[in-house]
């Protein structure tokens, strides 16, 4: 691959953000059964993983090009807070996707293993805004109230909070993360193996 074929072109862009826009979707599909629920609320980024990666996948597999993911999470971190998120979401995120890039990067994104390491990183950013909450609570569910979140849930969610849920997410979505991934290879081999990623 020539240097010009490298790098992102207009129709590249064009497709990030429309894989962008459908990631986004997905992943909201996937965590709002949880995010609804006080309670459940802390395993949002587990669900938001299952489904986001067939799309993660099969967006590396049609624009294998340095700035892709991080394109892809910049435009999610826009979104986040556009919707009202906590900061934190946003910036995990977006630190998530530089780190996902370089992950995917390393191989040309052309190494599956590689490109499936990397979205497990990337869907680690939807915690962001769990680990500053088990830092301090307070001040987390004091910036969500004035965002305009619920007292009653705010208050059933410390109630439900246990340190060791911080655990579960981050092993939990990783896995779910490796899990969609790998799911998204085999829905889309074909695709795979025309951009020549083994």
């Amino acid at each position: 691959m020539d240097k010009k074929e490298n790098k992102l072109q207009v129709k590249d862009l064009i497709m990030i953000g429309v894989f962008s826009a459908l990631y986004f979707v997905l992943n909201m599909v996937g965590g709002m059964p949880f995010a609804m629920n006080p309670i459940l609320t802390f395993y949002q980024p587990i669900g938001s993983a299952f489904l986001s990666g067939i799309i993660f996948m099969f967006l590396i597999a049609k624009s294998p090009k340095r700035g892709t993911i991080t394109i892809l999470a910049v435009i999610m971190c826009i979104l986040r807070f556009a919707t009202g998120m906590h900061w934190a979401m946003g910036v995990g995120t977006l630190i998530a996707g530089i780190i996902a890039e370089i992950i995917a990067g390393s191989k040309n994104y052309k190494n599956k293993t590689m490109n499936m390491l990397s979205f497990g990183i990337f869907a680690l950013g939807d915690i962001g805004t769990f680990l500053v909450y088990f830092i301090n609570p307070e001040s987390w569910s004091n910036a969500m109230i004035k965002k305009g979140t619920d007292i009653s849930y705010i208050e059933s969610m410390n109630a439900a909070a246990a340190n060791w849920m911080i655990y579960v997410i981050v092993i939990g979505t990783f896995l779910v993360a490796l899990l969609s991934a790998w799911i998204g290879m085999k829905l889309l081999k074909k695709q795979f193996e025309k951009a020549g990623i083994v």
